[in-house]
């Protein structure tokens, strides 16, 4: 039996859906939400994701502006250009596209961001917030995706066992601490975890988002489980795939996420509304 496809087009028109009168809201208020994007180099996958990211907010009403600077720029004049954001009342929004070049210490770049505008959830106040289950901050937005795909398609949180697969700062990490939240029981594992698929089986709901090109396959999940796969990988043929196996697990499992066409997806509408609620917010 096929599993079922989480389509991500269909929870991101849902939430586009409820965007539209708070976005109509604040225009009544000459307030229009507004999206900074700063992009370093030229990274094919940072002009994409800046490309998809802005046709969806524009899209819904949102001003969008790109700041692109080049691969050479220094550490301290990327930080006084995030600060120059902190201080633009028209901002409401900031988007870092990382990872910045070696150069640059990724952190340092981050603590410089106003913690009121970091909608994609890179600041110390945003990642305190999902540890203390507090509204300050915003979650980073592929974490926040996982969770609007669950509840879209009421896949049940409460009560679950879900094995996250990945500890990134950007993904593993905070979906965990999120899912707990909503009262899943969470274990989290990595590439080093002994006996890794033993453990994945044993998940109602199993997430990837380890980064590695369908290392998922048909013995880490069990026939009942739901799949969401974070993953966005090349293969060796240079196409697009996941961190899952999806023609050899999707006939083992009752659901799963595509790529492309999955959190992906959703993770720009993430996006959106989370700089439409630091407008209002502010």
């Amino acid at each position: 039996m096929r599993a079922n496809d989480l389509k991500g087009g269909e929870v991101a028109k849902a939430m586009e859906s409820a965007l539209a009168p708070r976005i109509t809201a604040l225009k009544n208020r000459r307030m229009i939400p507004t999206l900074a994007i700063v992009r370093v180099g030229e990274n094919p996958g940072d002009v994409y994701y800046q490309r998809s990211a802005a046709r969806r907010c524009e899209a819904l009403g949102i001003t969008v502006e790109v700041f692109a600077f080049s691969e050479s720029i220094a550490e301290e004049q990327l930080a006084n250009e995030i600060l120059n954001l902190n201080m633009d009342e028209r901002i409401h929004g900031v988007l870092i596209l990382r990872p910045l070049p070696g150069h640059i210490d990724d952190r340092a770049i981050c603590k410089a961001l106003d913690p009121k505008k970091d909608v994609d959830g890179v600041t110390d106040r945003s990642l305190a917030g999902i540890i203390k289950n507090e509204p300050q901050g915003f979650a980073p937005c592929t974490a926040r995706a996982c969770i609007e795909i669950l509840k879209h398609f009421k896949i049940e949180i409460a009560g679950k066992n879900i094995v996250v697969i990945g500890r990134s700062l950007v993904v593993g990490k905070p979906l965990s601490l999120m899912l707990t939240a909503l009262d899943a029981t969470v274990t989290v594992c990595h590439t080093k975890t002994k006996d890794l698929p033993a453990i994945a089986r044993g998940a109602d709901i199993l997430v990837a988002a380890a980064g590695r090109s369908r290392m998922i396959t048909k013995e880490y999940v069990r026939e009942d489980a739901v799949v969401i796969d974070v993953g966005i990988n090349t293969d060796e043929n240079g196409k697009l795939s996941g961190d899952v196996d999806y023609n050899g697990v999707c006939d083992a499992v009752s659901a799963i996420t595509p790529v492309p066409g999955g959190v992906g997806t959703v993770t720009t509408a993430v996006l959106a509304a989370q700089v439409v609620e630091a407008a209002e917010r502010s």
